[in-house]
């Protein structure tokens, strides 16, 4: 389950050719997490992922991705820099 997700992160990292920043866009996360759009604001909305709200946009923390995928959160954050 997780190596899967990681997968999908890496991939999604180097296509952006981008590390991840603290504060991923909702949309973002949910393509790093392989959910549609509206199921990652259902989920944010019944509190199963760990976003902030800034107004009315909406950004997951690196630090609770990286605990729901089982990553160590440097891990996550240096994903795509290897691809710069």
């Amino acid at each position: 389950m997780g190596a899967h997700r990681m997968d999908t992160a890496t991939s999604v990292a180097k296509t952006t050719g981008q590390s991840l920043p603290p504060l991923i866009p909702l949309p973002t996360a949910a393509q790093l997490l392989g959910l549609s759009r509206a199921s990652a604001y259902r989920y944010a909305a019944a509190g199963e992922l760990p976003v902030r709200r800034f107004g009315r946009r909406v950004f997951v923390l690196r630090s609770g991705l990286a605990a729901l995928l089982e990553v160590d959160e440097s891990e996550l954050s240096a994903i795509g820099t290897e691809a710069a």
